[in-house]
């Protein structure tokens, strides 16, 4: 057998761009609509030159029955790092109060090629983060629907339009990633105000001062944090202390955190999750059809920075800056877009108030490496974070209290040429927030449990489970008002042989993806499972 370094191959198989790039996440939908896409005749028995078109067990977006109104918001072929510029106007025919706001992003792609890391902004707003699929030889077509009603305030009026997929197109890699997005907005009935969700502001932060309107009664921070652009920082949760004997070294090891502070002060503190991009883990085999959890809809970590306002609202600038904590010195490949989204109080002109507590636990980090024929490295991480503040609204005294508490565990283990090469890790990140009497508390949890081989005839085989999971309440007074589960779920299992061309590889591949939302509001469970390319089974079960 040829012994090669596996985690060097993944360098070269994951996201290859150096490019910049809730509760409902952006679903990737098969052309025909949401139709079942199983087929009843049995899966060939490997990859062929084309597979079925990629899709997810997210669900779809709900679209209230009114009138609606598309449009277009950027089309554009992608085939090297040149940004779609365009302009955007609101349509006239739906009125300027919408009950909801639908991005669709449509593509196709065929040949040879990578996955792209991409953004979408509107106004210096970015509103949708992706990464595309790998094509077949004979072209796929994807789509992905996303809730941007949050961002009301930025479609309000005439903006600025910016794409980009970063891409590379020459003789070798020859997928040209053909994109169109739309803006459908629907109309509300009668004279509808703003739902409490949508912030009456939104502004990008594009430097790290901010001044707030001094009537503002609360902020939210939302940063579309990726570790991506080439590198070890792509697969960040496989990094190891610079004593241990792998390819990917980071000086403290794994453990990331991204941190948001205010004139130095942390603020915000919260876990990166461990998006999978479709050529990840050295085997793209595993996500032809179905990505994992978040790779089309790179969700942003949100912060609740309400019991700074107090202090924000003195009408001058202010210092904030995201960081990710872990990054080794010097090194690139994170990128933190950041959007302020703001709620003003109508009916005050300036909003006092103040920072009436900050504590913060000392952030733990610990990777110890214990070497042998199996290599070894333990990490444990965490960090807490307790900030409450008030505001004088002209409403009443408002008091704030945000609490956040994270945790990381993994074990990582290798043998000689890193093969085979594992790593079993969870990531916890538990979230109250406390508004006078009302709490609204959210339990996170990420898993990734893998690991990538290379046995005989050079055949590399890269088992994985990926998790997803959320669970939040909203109680008040001891009364539960409302509630919801996540639970979303990946596995997969595929081999190929390495090192000849593509016809040569001899694929199989399985893949499993079922995500349930449970909840006050309803029910989705929907199951996809593939062999070979092909979608066994399509599953609604509520």
């Amino acid at each position: 057998m040829r012994h090669q370094k596996i985690m060097s191959m993944i360098g070269g198989l994951v996201l290859a761009a150096g490019t910049l790039l809730t509760a409902h996440p952006a679903a990737a939908i098969a052309p025909a609509d949401r139709t079942p896409a199983a087929t009843t005749d049995p899966p060939p028995a490997e990859f062929g030159s084309d597979w079925h078109d990629p899709l997810t067990a997210d669900p779809p977006v709900t679209k209230p029955p009114t009138r609606s109104c598309e449009v277009l918001l950027a089309a554009a072929q992608f085939r090297d790092f040149t940004p779609y510029q365009g302009s955007y106007a609101p349509p006239k025919e739906c009125g300027t109060r919408w009950s909801k706001v639908v991005l669709r992003l449509d593509g196709e792609v065929k040949g040879r090629q990578y996955d792209r890391l991409g953004h979408v902004s509107v106004g210096g707003v970015e509103i949708l983060r992706t990464s595309t699929p790998q094509p077949s030889p004979d072209g796929i077509r994807w789509s992905v629907e996303k809730d941007v009603t949050r961002y009301r305030d930025t479609l309000a009026r005439p903006q600025p339009v910016e794409m980009l997929i970063g891409n590379v197109v020459n003789e070798t890699y020859t997928g040209v990633l053909d994109v169109r997005v739309t803006l459908t907005f629907y109309a509300a009935r009668g004279a509808v105000k703003p739902a409490a969700g949508t912030p009456d502001r939104v502004m990008p932060l594009d430097s790290t001062s901010l001044t707030t309107p001094r009537n503002t009664e609360r902020i939210l921070a939302e940063v579309y944090a990726t570790g991506s652009g080439g590198g070890c920082e792509e697969y960040w949760y496989l990094t190891v202390p610079d004593a241990a004997p792998y390819s990917c070294k980071a000086t403290d090891g794994p453990y990331r955190e991204v941190r948001i502070s205010v004139d130095g002060r942390t603020a915000g503190i919260a876990a990166p999750f461990p998006t999978v991009w479709t050529g990840g883990w050295s085997n793209p085999f595993l996500w032809y059809v179905t990505p994992g959890p978040r790779a089309f809809d790179v969700q942003p970590i949100v912060y609740d920075l309400t019991p700074f306002a107090g202090l924000l609202n003195d009408g001058r600038a202010h210092r904030v800056e995201v960081s990710v904590a872990g990054l080794p010195a010097g090194r690139t490949g994170w990128s933190t877009p950041t959007n302020i989204l703001l709620w003003q109080d109508e009916d005050s002109a300036v909003v006092t108030g103040g920072l009436d507590r900050h504590h913060e636990t000392a952030p733990r980090n610990a990777s110890v490496h214990t070497p042998g024929a199996e290599h070894r490295v333990d990490t444990e991480g965490g960090h807490a974070l307790t900030v409450a503040g008030h505001l004088n609204t002209s409403h009443g005294r408002v008091d704030t209290t945000v609490t956040r508490t994270l945790a990381h565990t993994s074990v990582h283990r290798w043998a000689e040429s890193e093969n085979p090469d594992a790593l079993t890790a969870r990531w916890t990140d538990d979230e109250t927030v406390t508004v006078g009497r009302t709490s609204t508390r959210t339990h996170r949890t990420y898993t990734m449990d893998g690991e990538t081989t290379i046995g005989a005839g050079d055949r590399l085989r890269t088992v994985l489970a990926l998790g997803d999971r959320a669970r939040t309440e909203v109680v008040r007074g001891g009364k539960r008002l409302s509630w919801s589960h996540l639970d979303h779920s990946y596995a997969g299992d595929a081999t190929y042989t390495t090192g000849v061309p593509r016809d040569q590889r001899h694929a199989v591949g399985t893949t499993s993806d079922r995500y349930r939302l449970h909840g006050s509001d309803g029910c989705h469970d929907r199951s996809v499972r593939t062999a070979q390319g092909t979608v066994t089974e399509d599953r609604l079960r509520c």
